[in-house]
């Protein structure tokens, strides 16, 4: 399997430098990975690295707790849009859904959904790691209803990251009707294709590299 279509390739991290942007965009370029995703004060440069290829870009939005206000993340969405966004993974207000605060979750992802506007791919981070199971069902049926593209596993900086639980009761609620993409932890070709088996159809990685290189040797097994 060629899963390098796959790859949102990520890179997050506060002490990130332009050179390390940069060598992302390269690297995907290279690979054919299907994103590069980075924080959104790095999106004009990563659309621009990455003009005239066939690689995405995708912005992280309310990044990475999900507590800043919906219109916060409005402006956020369309600012990264208006910079060369293709895709926005947007993070859900956690300790909204905790209280049962259904609405003001739905109305959350509505209005990063009605600011992308159908310009960029919307998906929804639901922190999964957080949420007990009735919890991650309703973050899934939330997104659901507020017609989001994706449903996500993870930011990545949380206390966990992708299971192949997780993937398979999102994909089971989403359907075939939005995407699910696995992140946090998916270092190695063999847990990537773990993942899409269960159900992801995209994955968010930083070791994007060393999964593809680890597909070409393991061409045997028929993947």
């Amino acid at each position: 399997m060629n899963v390098s279509k796959y790859i949102d390739h990520t890179v997050l991290k506060a002490e990130t430098k332009e050179v390390d942007v940069k060598r992302y965009c390269s690297e995907a370029k290279e690979h054919s990975f299907f994103s590069v995703c980075v924080n959104s004060s790095y999106v004009e440069l990563v659309a621009k690295e990455l003009k005239n290829s066939d690689v995405k870009v995708t912005a992280v939005v309310g990044f990475p707790l999900g507590a800043s206000t919906s219109e916060t993340k409005a402006f956020e969405t369309k600012d990264a849009i208006k910079k060369g966004a293709n895709e926005i993974d947007m993070v859900i207000n956690v300790g909204a859904l905790k209280d049962k605060r259904f609405d003001y979750v739905l109305n959350d992802i509505k209005a990063v959904v009605d600011a992308a506007d159908k310009k960029a791919i919307v998906k929804v981070i639901i922190e999964a790691s957080l949420l007990n199971f009735d919890e991650k069902k309703k973050a899934c049926h939330l997104a659901k209803e507020a017609k989001a593209d994706f449903v996500k596993t993870s930011t990545g900086f949380s206390t966990g990251g992708a299971t192949i639980e997780d993937i398979k009761l999102m994909r089971g609620i989403v359907g075939s009707e939005l995407g699910v993409k696995a992140s946090g932890g998916i270092r190695d070709y063999e847990t990537a294709i773990k993942m899409i088996n269960a159900g992801a159809s995209r994955l968010g990685c930083s070791a994007s590299v060393s999964i593809v290189t680890g597909a070409k040797e393991n061409n045997s097994t028929g993947y």
